[in-house]
């Protein structure tokens, strides 16, 4: 399986820390975030995966919005982190590591078990 098959249910789980992410270093547009989760390996997300995220961090305080004039073209919408949206991004990274770690030591130890229950 390659990174644009990864099942959406992973994906939903993982964007909103990844985003928040983004946005500890740098006030950025849609589009941007895209291509950065895009290149983090994660596939490419669709708009309509991504924009309604970004909306519910958006009414949930924890970024904020500012119109720009766009270079030759319309304008767009920049998102930046709020210091509640930092505090976020920071607290889901340490839990993301956590729970990240708890399934792996899991998926690790049952392949394990599974191996042993083969050759017994």
């Amino acid at each position: 399986m390659n990174e644009s098959e990864w099942p959406s249910e992973w994906l939903r789980g993982v964007l909103m820390p990844c985003v928040l992410n983004i946005l500890v270093g740098e006030t950025t547009y849609g589009y941007v975030i895209s291509q950065r989760l895009t290149a983090a390996g994660l596939g490419k997300i669709k708009g309509g995966t991504l924009y309604p995220l970004l909306g519910r961090l958006e009414k949930d305080g924890l970024v904020s919005i500012e119109w720009r004039a766009g270079e030759g073209g319309p304008g767009r919408k920049y998102y930046s982190l709020t210091a509640t949206g930092r505090e976020q991004a920071n607290s889901s990274t340490e839990d993301w590591k956590r729970f990240s770690n708890a399934v792996s030591a899991l998926l690790n130890s049952t392949q394990n078990e599974n191996r042993g229950n083969q050759h017994g």
